[in-house]
């Protein structure tokens, strides 16, 4: 059984990534992770590996709904968890593909309605949405009141 790390302190999981540990968001929950690098924000969504040489330029993180990290056990593992933050990388590329930021904003929501319930979204702040599709924050606040 693979080591497992529940809810915790977005400090403790920042060090573990700056300081290069190879970790994957558990595939089998409604979870993910927001990395802040130095000029802008990544998802990684379940499945997604973080840390290792991907983010030694962590800044910070804010977690995504009950986030739940796990030790990836086996080469295999560790390789499937990569191709699946690619596939992520890939799938917030996508919003950012629009030269408006309105409709950047509007995408990138529309993508987290698709995944994570309102309570979670509400919780989360506007300048992390901001930061993964590159607008201002009061363009992510403007998308959000476009949904209400």
């Amino acid at each position: 059984m693979a080591e497992e790390y529940e809810n915790l302190p977005a400090d403790e999981i920042t060090e573990h990534l700056k300081n290069g540990r190879l970790l994957t968001i558990n595939r089998c929950k409604r979870n993910g992770l927001i990395i802040y690098k130095p000029h802008h924000a990544e998802f990684a969504g379940p499945g997604a590996a973080v840390g290792g040489n991907c983010d030694l330029d962590c800044q910070r993180v804010t977690p995504v709904g009950n986030l739940s990290l796990i030790v990836p056990e086996t080469f295999d593992d560790r390789q499937t968890a990569y191709k699946i933050r690619i596939q992520w990388l890939r799938l917030m590329k996508k919003s950012t593909e629009y030269d408006d930021p309105l409709q950047r904003a509007e995408k990138l929501m529309f993508q987290f309605e698709n995944f994570f319930d309102s309570q979670t979204l509400d919780q989360l702040p506007d300048e992390a949405f901001a930061l993964l599709v590159g607008v201002f924050p009061q363009t992510i606040k403007t998308a959000r009141a476009k949904d209400d």
